[in-house]
């Protein structure tokens, strides 16, 4: 029976039970289920053996009504008003700051819509009162997360991926350069930051890069999918360096071994120079049987403790 509850358009899931509401909301299955008896404030529709499911406006609407109510609006004040004038609440609210329990449900309301505008206030309004690093840490890398599972269940589609990814970047970049107009970097070490060849999840390497040059550090971002023999090159140019890396998807694991002995006999024989490596692929390295020249970190927060 587990087929009913899903509608495949384009590869995007359209329909949903109601524990995929819970699970994407965060709002539980009998509160759904009472606002719907008592407000009806969702008209969920039924198959035709009448079991009920919801489709992606739903979940719009119940995403913008928690918003709502987690900030002071009674449901019944809620279920009185369009689903339009809901929508225009949740905006105006997300510009004046009203985001503490609720940022990162605007910001899946805002990529479900593509609405840059949306993105922008909610963030802006955020960044009154928190740095980049509590937006990145708080928010940025648990909304990752969440789209994530949205992606593998096929809630979304890779563009709203790769729409609310660029948002992020974006907002990364912008603080980055930010800070490296007016920093003067104080260590003679460089960092070399990059990832390896088709690996292009780069957002958690470049809020280290960020932190880097916070840090006053010379960070040197290359960028996605860059090979061993590439990095060659830079290593005439500084005597000490930190090769620092992101491995998401790749190498997968079965060659990791030997992506690491070829990095290693190539960048770090010879010299003070080291690597060091993040990313959910470290889970399948040694770091028993690791050389001294090569560092796995389990977060990003790990490693910006040792920067510090």
């Amino acid at each position: 029976m587990f087929h009913i509850f899903y509608k495949r358009m384009n590869n995007i899931k359209t329909i949903f039970s109601i524990k995929d509401l819970e699970h994407l909301t965060g709002i539980k299955a009998h509160t759904i289920r009472i606002w719907e008896k008592r407000y009806q404030l969702l008209e969920p529709e039924r198959t035709d053996t009448n079991i009920r499911f919801y489709n992606l406006d739903h979940l719009k609407k119940l995403l913008n009504i928690s918003f709502l109510n987690n900030n002071g609006h009674k449901i019944s004040k809620i279920a009185s008003l369009s689903t339009q004038d809901i929508h225009l609440q949740v905006r105006e609210l997300a510009s004046k700051g009203h985001l503490e329990n609720h940022a990162i449900n605007t910001f899946k309301l805002a990529m479900l819509d593509f609405d840059q505008e949306l993105f922008n206030k909610t963030y802006n309004a955020l960044i009154k009162t928190k740095s980049l690093s509590e937006v990145f840490y708080e928010l940025f890398l648990p909304l990752l997360s969440e789209i994530g599972t949205l992606w593998q269940t096929d809630t979304i589609t890779p563009a709203h991926e790769h729409f609310i990814s660029s948002l992020i970047r974006q907002k990364i970049l912008i603080n980055t350069e930010m800070l490296q107009a007016q920093n003067e970097i104080e260590h003679n070490n460089a960092f070399v930051l990059f990832l390896p060849d088709n690996e292009i999840h780069e957002i958690g390497l470049m809020f280290v890069h960020y932190k880097l040059v916070a840090k006053g550090h010379r960070s040197i971002f290359l960028g996605s999918s860059v090979p061993i023999s590439s990095l060659t090159d830079i290593l005439p140019y500084y005597k000490d360096i930190t090769f620092l890396s992101y491995f998401t998807i790749k190498p997968v694991k079965e060659e990791l071994a030997s992506y690491l002995a070829e990095f290693e006999s190539e960048l770090l024989n010879g010299n003070n120079n080291q690597l060091w490596v993040l990313g959910q692929m470290t889970q399948y390295i040694d770091s028993q049987n690791l050389p001294t020249s090569i560092t796995t970190f389990k977060t990003i927060g790990n490693l910006v403790a040792t920067i510090s």
